[in-house]
């Protein structure tokens, strides 16, 4: 009796269970209600089809490291981003806690937006606030897995930055707390589908691919080198084009000295064309026959 009295003492509980899985091209529940900073009722789907992809990660306001870490993390990187939020893309912060208020909210929102430092932001970023079944019913569906820890009156969950299209489809999934501004440029041009970006970003996509396993954007090296092959052709193209323009319009190639003899360093000489050429070897001609006519 002593022994069974006993072992419970050195029996350990079991951890609690918090993981991402990525649930790729997932929709999310747009009917789902939530509260936002000033306690109004909105629905998830106020945010989306509105052609600019939206940007997603769950934090709670009373969360004493992780969470403010994950919140600087978002905010630096997002610093360093040419897209504005509001502009090119969202961001929604969902409160895993129910307990948490609109206040809380708000207190956040204003604190997060202040640091990332382009206060129009705040029409594009976007703190909620939720019932319990609501937050459990989106992050499950988003593969967000996190569970409340009695002993210490806190929340056990992972570190993630989500990238949702327009129309609220899950495309990619950021781990940790700090995220390379390339990738989250590429991610946003990636699952707006072009609507987002230029041509460099484009020539980009072929270049890096998503990774799914690190949740990172690694170099392609074939198309890096077809994308490298091609810049070359069309830059020797374009060199061609113009010799052969000035060639047609009698205009002087301008050729640079190789060895630099005879010149100083940097000096250019003409090379004449077929036309200066022509008028010049009549000219010539001439002073021959009076050279003979003298003899």
């Amino acid at each position: 009796m002593l022994l069974f009295a006993v072992l419970p003492l050195f029996a350990q509980e079991k951890p609690p269970h918090a993981s991402i899985a990525q649930k790729l091209n997932t929709q999310v529940p747009l009917d789902l209600q939530l509260r936002n900073e000033r306690g109004e009722v909105v629905r998830l789907g106020q945010y989306f089809g509105k052609g600019r992809p939206v940007l997603l990660n769950f934090v709670y306001f009373r969360c004493p490291m992780l969470c403010p870490m994950v919140l600087e993390g978002t905010t630096t990187s997002l610093t360093h981003l040419k897209f504005d939020i509001g502009d090119e893309f969202d961001v929604i912060t969902v409160s895993i806690d129910p307990r948490d208020k609109a206040a809380d909210a708000a207190r956040f929102k204003d604190k997060y937006v202040r640091h990332y430092g382009r206060l129009d932001a705040a029409k594009g970023w976007h703190f909620l606030t939720a019932h319990e079944s609501a937050i459990k019913k989106l992050a499950d569906t988003v593969g967000f897995q996190y569970t409340y820890d009695s002993r210490t009156d806190q929340f056990a969950h992972g570190a993630a930055l989500l990238v949702l299209t327009p129309e609220g489809r899950t495309s990619r999934y950021f781990y940790g707390f700090e995220y390379k501004p390339r990738d989250l440029r590429l991610a946003i041009v990636e699952a707006s589908e072009g609507k987002v970006g230029n041509a460099t970003d484009q020539l980009l996509l072929l270049c890096f691919h998503y990774d799914p396993a690190t949740g990172k954007y690694s170099r392609n090296a074939m198309m890096f080198a077809r994308a490298g092959g091609v810049t070359t052709l069309l830059a020797l193209g374009g060199f061609i084009f113009v010799m052969v323009r000035k060639e047609r319009n009698g205009s002087p190639v301008i050729l640079s000295r190789a060895d630099g003899e005879g010149s100083p360093a940097g000096s250019t000489r003409v090379a004449p064309n077929r036309e200066i050429l022509r008028r010049a070897a009549p000219a010539q001609d001439d002073s021959v026959v009076r050279d003979r006519k003298h003899e």
